[in-house]
């Protein structure tokens, strides 16, 4: 019997952005957040976030349908897993990069059609530079970037922190730590290690914030400088969390190699 084909997962993916920006856009408005502290009614949602009552329900609704939220008697709740890694007031708050991809990731996105006509770039470097000159040299961007970065790396941190026998070593450093995640992650799980975040200087007040924020900064450090021009802390375990895939053949095995450098022989 010949399988009727259809046109389902065609459209499925072709509008996937439908889905994908209404989780953005509640997101941005903080809805997550909000509904952490209890549920509430559309009327209410509508006049606490400022929403036009014209579409708050569909919109609603719509997150109801995507799995992003509960209804039960006309109010509206987080699901578990949105109340747990989108509520900006919980440590465990994972939203940073799904911000980055609404303010930044979205728009570059929609010149990937150009991108593969020209070869060029349609991030910050677009008109020539390196991206990340121009995004750690504003303070705000620079603060979005690195919360991305503890959203995308999060759950990996976790894993990290609970799989590797830590047990056997007392040092790490965290090559590109960003905020710290990797970090405070590890040092949580295990009570007898202590770590460097490395980073440009610009990163060090955002690291030492989250670090202290958890209550690490007697066993966390930060150090500052670039691992293009800089030697590599020396620790017994050296982690490098999404760093390599930006750099070209020759930058990845010179950074490799700095790290062969920095660790302990053995």
């Amino acid at each position: 019997m010949t399988k009727e084909i259809t046109p389902e997962g065609i459209m499925q993916l072709g509008l996937g952005f439908w889905g994908s920006k209404t989780l953005l856009s509640a997101i941005e408005i903080d809805l997550f957040t909000q509904l952490a502290k209890g549920p509430l009614d559309a009327n209410t949602i509508a006049s606490r976030l400022k929403l036009h009552q014209r579409s708050v329900r569909d919109f609603l609704d719509a997150l109801v349908a995507l799995h992003m939220l509960e209804r039960e008697d006309g109010k509206y709740r987080n699901t578990p897993e949105t109340d747990f890694f989108l509520d900006r007031a919980k440590p465990s708050y994972a939203g940073g990069i799904l911000e980055m991809a609404n303010a930044r990731l979205y728009p570059f996105w929609g010149g990937l059609t150009e991108a593969l006509r020209t070869g060029k770039p349609q991030n910050e470097a677009k008109t020539g530079g390196n991206p990340f000159e121009k995004i750690y040299a504003d303070p705000e961007t620079l603060e979005s970037f690195l919360s991305a970065m503890t959203g995308i790396s999060l759950s990996a941190a976790m894993a990290i922190a609970q799989q590797f026998p830590w047990k056997n070593y007392k040092t790490f450093a965290d090559i590109g730590c960003a905020q710290g995640a990797l970090s405070v992650q590890v040092a949580l799980a295990h009570s007898h290690i202590t770590g460097t975040g490395f980073d440009l200087e610009a990163v060090r007040p955002i690291f030492e914030r989250y670090v202290a924020h958890h209550g690490l900064a007697e066993r966390l450090r930060f150090c500052g400088g670039s691992f293009f021009t800089d030697p590599l802390p020396r620790a017994e375990v050296l982690v490098m969390g999404h760093i390599l895939h930006d750099w070209n053949l020759e930058e990845k095995k010179m950074l490799l190699r700095k790290a062969y450098e920095a660790l302990r022989p053995g």
